[in-house]
């Protein structure tokens, strides 16, 4: 009698069926931990027949992004750079909390960013992100869970 284990591999069209959307609110909530456990669903590492070349995450609606805490002095050491592509004076910086103030949505985008897979599939894992400053969002169509992280 001979047992042999097979490994399970999602087919494109099981994986279409079981998209979930969750709410989170982010009050609170430190930044790091929350961008793992974001991450963690967007990919759909909790899923029992997730597959790394396939998207079976879940979406992700954040909630209250700019009142996220952080620990130690990075409210104010923590800086976020971006480019105009022009040569000498084209790299500016800012701060995590000049951001929080003008784009807090960008602060948890750029989080969750650096830690899935920066390809093809990364791409459109992220935009099953979305990321709100205040307590409203315009999703309620979709009747979103509640997700306690």
């Amino acid at each position: 009698m001979a047992v042999t284990n097979k490994t399970y591999t999602a087919k494109p069209n099981e994986v279409l069926a079981g998209k979930a959307w969750y709410v989170v609110d982010a009050e609170g909530k430190t930044l790091g931990r929350l961008a793992t456990k974001i991450a963690k669903i967007i990919m759909g590492k909790h899923k029992p027949i997730y597959t790394p070349s396939l998207d079976c995450g879940d979406f992700v609606i954040v909630v209250n992004a700019s009142k996220i805490k952080v620990t130690g002095n990075r409210m104010t050491e923590k800086k976020y750079y971006r480019h105009s592509m022009y040569t000498g004076a084209g790299l500016k910086e800012e701060s995590l909390q000049t951001v929080l103030a003008k784009r807090p949505e960008r602060v948890i985008r750029q989080a969750v960013w650096g830690m899935i897979p920066h390809g093809r599939l990364g791409r459109k894992m992220i935009t099953k992100l979305k990321v709100y400053g205040g307590s409203e969002h315009p999703h309620a169509a979709q009747q979103p869970i509640n997700l306690e992280l």
